[in-house]
């Protein structure tokens, strides 16, 4: 399948990298100490920096227990719903103070949802989860954090009356896991290659000097990245995963084994094409490490992290990645913010021109939000870290200068039902997302709120609202196609390339492509 709108700039990519590629075979990594030198040059010339921040939550966040409506009419929906034998998993109302002595996680043992002033309330009232202060005080105070309710896949807008019928085209796979992560990265059901972070990495990736750190994971590889020319580089938790050698180019104390295994495994024997496309991985790989490790500064510099007293560095003791576990009371290390401590040493290399990109996208992702069972402690803890990981991403980036230039949005396979199930819910589909950044027009709602309904006395159906389906899974009124072209905008994107990466985004009102939460 051919893509007009961006194969101009995937002619200019496949240029760039094949004379990069081309280079490498014999310089090693003075070519790499060479790029970097290049990138310095031309960030004397850079005018900016962009980068675009994915975190995925997998398995289905339950965000009707993130984001709630608190006005009496929704709360008496709410509680009269999730309120259920065995084990209520209905959080409590504001003000309500905590119970220390109840059970780790429970709603009494957290206390009242936290109120949110949304500048467009919609007539109702609003909550977050009794664990994200920190974002209560972004989305109210800093308005650096907003909230797009009830998004997810969407062929094209859909009534529950079109719901029903079975001409009314709808996205493949509901419920399914494997399906729905890779509908909302990839816009297609597993099988799926390209993402859409990937496809608008393809169009941006030739303004880059070097294109190879254009597409970023800090979680493993990712569909949401893979584009038709962009190859994702993956990161591990300290920077550039190397091949084979030690931070001084060594094997077993050897210098020269080391050069020799980089030799080989970047070198080729004949013409056969697999082993001339797996050694060009192995140079990449090996190159990228080397301007990679002069790039980044030390996990432990102020705007990432602290330095201790001994000058040892573990981040597993660093209190900037210790957030308080709501289950044992103890600060405890969140890999999800070392996660975004990675990307924000990259955006710092990018921004400094020691990368040569200053447009990118980045994958982070926390997982365990399948949470059929035990839900209360369980999602209690991931909220707990996924808000303190905002907040710190946040800050490390004011402390660069970078919180205008940088966006991170949420993303989730899908939400979760409205009833229980006795101590937890099952797969939904829509569900509400986050979007944080300096250029986000934050303490705002950017689509409707959903109406929550009860559910009838003879079946789990909601009747009383045009939004629930049955157990009260939500309806999307907002596209993910809508969600991405507002970012894709704001990232520099034209409406043809927009269009040409959203595929069903023509089908949506012209006057609703752009949802409006970015400058």
């Amino acid at each position: 399948m051919t893509h007009p709108a961006s194969h101009s700039a995937s002619r200019r990519l496949f240029l760039q990298q094949a004379a990069w590629l081309g280079g490498v075979a014999g310089a090693g990594a003075p070519l790499a100490l060479n790029l970097l030198a290049a990138g310095h040059a031309a960030a004397q010339g850079a005018p900016d920096y962009k980068a675009l921040v994915c975190l995925f939550l997998f398995g289905g966040n339950d965000t009707y227990n993130m984001v709630l409506p608190t006005d009496s009419a929704s709360f008496a929906a709410y509680t009269t719903t999730r309120n259920q034998a065995p084990d209520s998993i209905a959080l409590l109302a504001p003000g309500t103070a905590p119970t220390p002595g109840a059970a780790a996680g429970s709603p009494a043992r957290l206390g009242g949802v936290l109120p949110i002033a949304p500048l467009n309330a919609q007539g109702r009232t609003f909550a977050l989860h009794p664990l994200m202060g920190t974002l209560q005080s972004m989305f109210d105070t800093d308005k650096r954090l907003a909230i797009v309710p009830n998004v997810g896949p969407l062929v094209l807008p859909t009534s529950k009356l079109q719901y029903g019928q079975s001409s009314h085209p709808k996205p493949k796979s509901l419920y399914s896991h494997n399906d729905q992560q890779n509908t909302w990265q990839a816009l297609a059901p597993e099988g799926a290659t390209l993402g859409w972070g990937g496809r608008m990495a393809d169009v941006i990736a030739a303004g880059n000097t070097n294109a190879v750190f254009t597409s970023v994971s800090a979680a493993g590889n990712a569909v949401w990245l893979a584009g038709q020319s962009v190859r994702q580089y993956q990161v591990g938790s300290n920077g550039a995963v190397r091949l084979g050698v030690d931070a001084n180019g060594r094997v077993f104390g050897s210098a020269d084994v080391g050069a020799a295994l980089q030799r080989i495994a970047s070198g080729t024997r004949g013409s056969h094409l697999l082993e001339a496309d797996m050694a060009a991985v192995a140079r990449r790989s090996i190159d990228a490490e080397v301007l990679l490790r002069n790039a980044l500064r030390p996990a432990s510099d102020a705007p990432f992290g602290t330095l201790p007293p001994t000058g040892n560095y573990n981040a597993n003791n660093d209190p900037k990645l210790l957030y308080p576990n709501p289950l044992n009371g103890t600060n405890a290390f969140n890999s999800l913010a070392q996660q975004f401590q990675v990307v924000a040493r990259m955006i710092d290399a990018g921004m400094r021109g020691a990368t040569g990109a200053k447009r990118q996208v980045f994958f982070v992702s926390l997982g365990g939000f399948d949470s059929h069972d035990f839900q209360n402690r369980n999602h209690a803890d991931l909220m707990a870290r996924v808000a303190h990981a905002l907040r710190y991403f946040d800050t490390s980036l004011g402390a660069l200068g970078a919180q205008g230039l940088v966006t991170t949005f949420t993303a989730s396979d899908f939400g979760r039902t409205f009833t229980s199930n006795g101590d937890g819910t099952d797969h939904g589909w829509g569900a509400h997302h986050l979007v944080m950044g300096g250029a986000v027009k934050g303490g705002d709602l950017y689509g409707n709120f959903p109406v929550l309904g009860t559910k009838n006395t003879n079946n789990n159906n909601f009747d009383s609202s045009p939004n629930q389906l049955g157990n009260g899974a939500l309806l999307p009124e907002t596209s993910v196609d809508q969600l991405g072209a507002t970012l894709g905008r704001w990232f520099g994107l034209s409406d043809g390339q927009l269009a040409d990466i959203f595929p069903n985004l023509a089908n949506f009102d012209a006057a609703k492509r752009d949802l409006g939460f970015m400058t």
